[in-house]
């Protein structure tokens, strides 16, 4: 038997990826390896997962932190690394103030220290790499599509894809040293000489639009919900349609 996710917004459409009940329900214990910082308020933790059944781009898990008096945390995190990555998860968390789990990770955790995983979770939001890809998020939104540009450029793939990523200025810009051409940066508080200042707005999107693929795009949006509806308001009066936008949201 399988499941599927839907998002609660009137912009997504059922997801056409089946996910396994029984990988989703099993915990299993991740050993933290390595942890790399990666703006002022972010950082990526690496695990090593050896019975992880893999993932594919834009896929979630369940992490769960148990503390010494039984009491027991969980959350969910978009996957980082890309499906390749035998036997290994990244997740990058924002230090959210005054988060217990988040909290952990960025002031407690080090190498060494276990957790437990379940999952992939989601198939709605994954990406196969298969269909030209439309990439948008904001902040910590753009964990999941790191995933798809990370297994885009690992297995080499020739189909089209652009992402459009959001931060308040280019110290906050998770992941900075990764982007290349594919990528336009927009930055809403301050941004190096000669680079505009402002929100995501038609200008960023509507020359993709204008020059997609002949097959069209498949956009995935990821962001707080006010930037995800902002966005894919965006999208849809730039002639993405309605039916071919898939949306994660947080907050």
């Amino acid at each position: 038997m399988t499941e599927t996710f839907v998002p609660s917004t009137r912009f997504a459409v059922p997801g056409r990826i089946a996910v396994s009940n029984r990988a989703a329900s099993t915990w299993q214990t991740a050993t933290l390896t390595e942890i790399r910082r990666e703006t002022p308020h972010a950082a990526t933790f690496r695990f090593a997962v050896p019975r992880w059944a893999g993932h594919l781009p834009g896929q979630h898990l369940m992490l769960r932190l148990t503390a010494e008096d039984g009491y027991v945390a969980q959350r969910h995190y978009s996957i980082a690394s890309p499906p390749d990555d035998a036997g290994h998860v990244e997740l990058t968390l924002d230090h959210v103030e005054g988060g217990e789990v988040s909290g952990w990770f960025h002031t407690v955790a080090e190498p060494g220290d276990s957790v437990e995983v379940r999952g992939p979770l989601s198939g709605f939001f994954a990406w196969p790499g298969d269909r030209p890809a439309l990439l948008v998020g904001a902040g910590s939104g753009v964990v999941p599509l790191m995933s798809m540009l990370r297994q885009h450029r690992a297995r080499g793939l020739e189909v089209p894809l652009r992402l459009l990523v959001c931060a308040r200025s280019p110290e906050e810009l998770i992941y900075a040293r990764e982007y290349g051409e594919e990528t336009t940066p927009v930055f809403t508080r301050s941004a190096p000489d000669g680079v505009p200042v402002g929100r995501m707005a038609a200008a960023h999107v509507a020359p993709l639009l204008a020059e997609q693929p002949p097959s069209g795009w498949e956009a995935y949006v990821c962001g707080s919900n006010g930037f995800a509806e902002h966005a894919s308001r965006l999208l849809v009066e730039a002639g993405q349609p309605v039916d071919r936008i898939r949306i994660e949201r947080f907050g």
